[in-house]
């Protein structure tokens, strides 16, 4: 190992250290401070979150599951689907993400448990942000659909691979399980809503077309005022449908629904081909996702960063995307931003914004994503920043 080597590798080491060390400290904090949501009582106060224990539940590393409620309004409800990455072969599944792995940017693909710090993703920033006066959606019943399987929602797999450890390890795949447990507690919660907002962030955007036909037929058949929001879920791969039928091991509908290398695509056409304009469709992004370029880049080129070559792809590709949602149904309503943050976003853009500080602050044309979505749930479909497509 030659000087530059050993630097490189003395530097990730100390990054590791660093990371962990704060992930470590902000859990015992959330603990010692008793910032972690309680338990849902027998009788939950409105508009406060709670944890909802699911028995059944099982995160990806094989420890328990939760998911998250709020209580408001019973005509208003939004199912939302966190995200949290995605593991798709046996190296990514290796490598979940910690806080050593992102200080150190080592290659962390996805959450594989809800520790407290994933808390802090989950509820109080951006749609979940109770105390925003600015965020429209606060007097909404929500029912937060945890993340922590890195299968899109839709797994039902106990996935063996070798872990850097070089020891045997199992990656629970259960995240359809542990959507079908959660629809449970979001029906006798919220029995007969008359507004259902669909959304997901991130790999939960994924989820979005994927899992709405079972939420409209199975459990809330009688709303018929409904809007779908994926925020951020642009990954082409060629083997997604082999993915989904063989690691994750997908409900066969699911995977047969998987046409192409865009399975979120896929997904909304088989969605539209059945329900057509009867829901509202959102698609949002940015030009240049930071994290979703770092995945293509590592699918594409073995390589898990972000650079100016596959933020430029990834701009072509967002072109496609939204000529191919549009050419589904043209009043299929973006938001397109190109917000960055400095030092964050290294040279790209921000990924999501429905669930961060930025949802109620930042603004495209002039209008925040969450004037744009309030909008849109209460029926003004438009665009924004479609002129971010025309360079």
């Amino acid at each position: 190992m030659n000087y530059k080597e050993k630097r490189i590798l003395r530097k990730q080491q100390l990054g590791q250290q660093i990371g962990d060390f704060l992930e470590n400290s902000i859990d015992k904090t959330m603990v010692d401070r008793d910032l972690i949501a309680p338990e849902l009582p027998e009788e939950p106060e409105e508009k406060k979150w709670y944890r909802v224990i699911i028995p059944m539940g099982l995160s990806g590393d094989g420890s328990g599951y939760h998911i998250y409620v709020k209580i408001a309004d019973p005509k208003k409800l939004c199912i939302f689907f966190s995200g949290g990455g995605v593991a798709y072969d046996e190296y990514t599944a290796a490598r979940p993400i910690t806080g050593g792995k992102v200080a150190a940017d080592l290659p962390n693909y996805y959450w594989n448990n809800l520790r407290p710090l994933t808390q802090i993703m989950n509820i109080d920033l951006g749609i979940m942000n109770i105390k925003d006066p600015e965020n429209p959606f606060r007097d909404w019943s929500i029912i937060d659909i945890a993340y922590a399987t890195g299968d899109f929602h839709v797994g039902d797999n106990d996935f063996p691979y070798e872990g850097e450890d070089h020891e045997q390890h199992v990656l629970h795949f259960h995240g359809y399980r542990n959507f079908l447990e959660s629809m449970k507690i979001s029906k006798q919660l919220f029995e007969t809503p008359e507004q259902l907002l669909i959304a997901g962030n991130s790999a939960g955007a994924f989820t979005v077309p994927a899992l709405t036909d079972e939420i409209l037929r199975d459990w809330y058949p009688e709303v018929k005022d409904v809007t779908l929001l994926s925020d951020s879920a642009l990954l082409l791969y060629s083997k997604w449908e082999y993915t989904a039928r063989n690691v994750w091991k997908a409900p066969e509908h699911i995977c047969d629904a998987i046409k192409s290398d865009n399975i979120t695509l896929s997904w909304y056409r088989n969605l539209y081909a059945k329900y057509g304009d009867k829901l509202r469709y959102l698609y949002s992004s940015s030009t240049r996702d930071y994290v979703l370029t770092a995945y293509y880049n590592d699918i594409t080129n073995k390589t898990y960063k972000t650079d100016s070559d596959v933020q430029d792809a990834y701009l072509g590709q967002l072109k496609e995307m939204v000529h191919e949602l549009k050419a589904l149904s043209p009043s299929f309503g973006m938001y397109i931003n190109n917000w960055t943050l400095p030092i964050v976003t290294k040279g790209g853009t921000v990924h999501t914004a429905v669930r961060e500080p930025y949802f109620t602050r930042f603004t495209q044309d002039d209008v925040s994503m969450a004037r744009w979505l309030y909008d849109a749930v209460n029926g003004n479909v438009y665009d924004i920043g479609m002129n971010l497509l025309l360079d």
